[in-house]
């Protein structure tokens, strides 16, 4: 199924209307209510004298039978029931409650699996509001002046998209893969024009991530994964290392912090604030030190002492870029000398509220180290969503996180599906 089917199915998935408590009798409650009034039928007719129902005795006599017959009832009743009966129930009892638990189990699963998707929706669904209005405003200003499928519509939807920062290249290819477009040719309403473009939007970006890794690596069990974290300042790395550092540490590793941003006053306390937050400690150097001598440190520490996963803070001074990417080099070295694996990840923090300067970014850290993916900050603030289409289409790197607020439960893994879904809801019919 393609992320668009999957899309369409998202937004036209409606939970049927419950009939547990409906009124009518299901055929077993049918059964059981008409055994019960046959037996209590029954039993009445026993304990009424036949003379009385055929009218042979007076009321008098009839009282006499009817006590009589009663005595004999509860000795009767008062027999002990036989071992083989009482197993029997006991046994029926037995099944009927583990059949019981075993559905209750069943249906607690299934609501509880319910439960996360309807939560994963809801935080792409508010995180994604901004750029799901400001990508509609476009489109509907768009449509608006809509009258016919010609040069200048063509060059009007361009325009749009690189304006809802999908990027250049990105906004071309959509165009030119819509002027081939039978369907497109063929639209008379707005909405059959719409559905059209976003369709193509969402096959070519489905197109751009196949073999696209969005997993993240970790090292054989016994051994220490290192993620190294690049990106310029103020794009929230130490924030994001200190978000990770917590959920790790909840879901039960063992987590160490190397703070080797040593030249931005202020980044190594700030991770120390948040490796308090979470309980994990943070390796840290005097200001002004070499980086390279803090990871040193961090890495033998985390080897030394069996720490599961060791996050690495580095610096990120753009008007210095050659120091720069020499000084990320030398940490990589000085890795890799330790535990030769590593580093697992090298992950390039963005800021999504810089748009295509975030796409610049990317292309310098690119060219300049081995990143294996990006997360993506601060979305729940932009309208510039779009530029996760560029950053597939012209970098072809995993999006592997993203951000929807400052809490640590606000950074999720990237779910494409819930991306699109997010972004476009409110523009497909």
């Amino acid at each position: 199924m393609g992320l668009f089917d999957i899309f369409r199915k998202k937004k036209n998935n409606v939970e049927p209307e419950s009939t547990t408590n409906s009124e009518s009798l299901s055929e077993s409650q049918f059964e059981t209510l008409s055994q019960s009034n046959s037996e209590t039928t029954t039993s009445s007719a026993l304990t009424q004298p036949v003379m009385e129902q055929v009218g042979l005795v007076d009321e008098r006599e009839a009282d006499e039978w009817s006590k009589a017959l009663d005595k004999k009832s509860e000795a009767i009743h008062d027999l002990p029931e036989s071992e083989s009966e009482s197993e029997s129930e006991s046994e029926s009892e037995s099944e009927s409650e583990s059949e019981s638990e075993s559905e209750s189990e069943s249906e607690s699963e299934s609501e509880s699996e319910d439960e996360i998707e309807r939560n994963e929706q809801q935080v792409y669904d508010e995180g994604l509001k901004k750029s799901r209005t400001g990508f509609a405003e476009r489109f509907n200003r768009f449509l608006a002046n809509f009258r016919t499928v010609d040069e200048d519509f063509f060059e009007d939807l361009e325009e749009t998209l690189v304006g809802a920062d999908v990027g250049f290249d990105m906004a071309i290819k959509i165009s030119d893969e819509l002027r081939e477009e039978v369907k497109l040719a063929n639209a008379k309403r707005k909405e059959d024009v719409r559905d059209v473009i976003i369709k193509k939007m969402v096959d070519l970006y489905e197109a751009d991530g196949v073999n696209e890794d969005t997993q993240m690596h970790f090292a054989p069990n016994g051994s220490t994964t290192v993620i190294l974290f690049v990106g310029v300042n103020g794009v929230g790395k130490t924030t994001t290392i200190g978000k990770l550092a917590s959920k790790y540490q909840q879901a039960g590793k063992s987590v160490l912090l190397a703070a080797a941003d040593t030249f931005r006053a202020g980044a190594t306390k700030q991770l120390q604030e948040w490796g308090e937050r979470a309980n994990v400690p943070v390796v840290a150097g005097k200001e002004k030190a070499d980086p390279a001598s803090v990871v040193f440190e961090a890495v033998a520490k985390a080897r030394d002492e069996h720490y599961d996963i060791l996050f690495v803070d580095t610096a990120g001074r753009l008007q210095n870029n050659v120091n720069l990417m020499q000084e990320l080099e030398k940490m990589k070295r000085i890795i890799q000398r330790e535990i030769p694996d590593a580093p697992h990840e090298v992950l390039l923090v963005l800021d999504a509220t810089t748009g295509q300067n975030a796409l610049q970014q990317a292309k310098l850290f690119k060219d300049s180290s081995d990143v294996t993916g990006i997360v993506l900050t601060k979305m729940d603030g932009t309208a510039k969503g779009g530029i996760v289409f560029a950053i597939r289409n012209e970098m072809h790197l995993p999006v592997k996180w993203i951000g929807f607020g400052e809490k640590a439960s606000d950074l999720r893994e990237f779910k494409p599906e819930e991306f699109v879904y997010g972004l476009f809801k409110e523009l497909v019919s």
